[in-house]
């Protein structure tokens, strides 16, 4: 994908996102831990909030912001994640599945923090920081619900 404004930027961790939902989903009902399927079940839909979250900031967000071009942001390491589900979270229990959804929510955190300081213009950046308290949210919710679970 060849990003080159703010505004697809925004767009690529949205679908992210979106892919993890699915491949989250679809994990849920082929493993065979209980524990792990109702996490799986839970981040799913948890990550598709995310992704309706993250929309919603592409749809109002200012106009300027988000076709200013984009520089460098390459630079930045690419988030890794599972792109074409192979069903790798089929295969894992439950602290497994928790530290692979942690570190890609590490990877946008870091990658909103990268951007901030690349951009150039007030509403840029007023954005991607909009963004970046959203995500760290999301995580420490997240957290907080998975910390849960796993009391139970």
């Amino acid at each position: 994908m060849e990003i080159k404004t703010f505004g697809e930027l925004i767009d690529w961790p949205r679908g992210l996102h979106a892919h993890l939902a699915r491949c989250l989903a679809h994990c849920a009902t082929k493993n065979e831990e209980e524990r792990a399927r109702a996490l799986l079940d839970y981040l799913a839909t948890h990550e598709s909030e995310i992704e309706r979250i993250v929309k919603e900031f592409e749809n109002q967000g200012d106009a300027k912001a988000l076709d200013t071009r984009v520089y460098d942001y390459l630079a930045h390491n690419p988030v890794k994640t599972h792109r074409t589900c192979d069903e790798p979270y089929a295969e894992l229990d439950f602290e497994g599945i928790c530290r692979e959804v942690f570190d890609f929510h590490e990877q946008i955190i870091d990658l909103y923090r990268t951007l901030i300081g690349k951009a150039e213009i007030p509403e840029a950046k007023e954005l991607l920081e909009s963004l970046l308290t959203m995500e760290e949210n999301e995580s420490m919710r997240l957290a907080r619900q998975v910390g849960r679970m796993d009391d139970l």
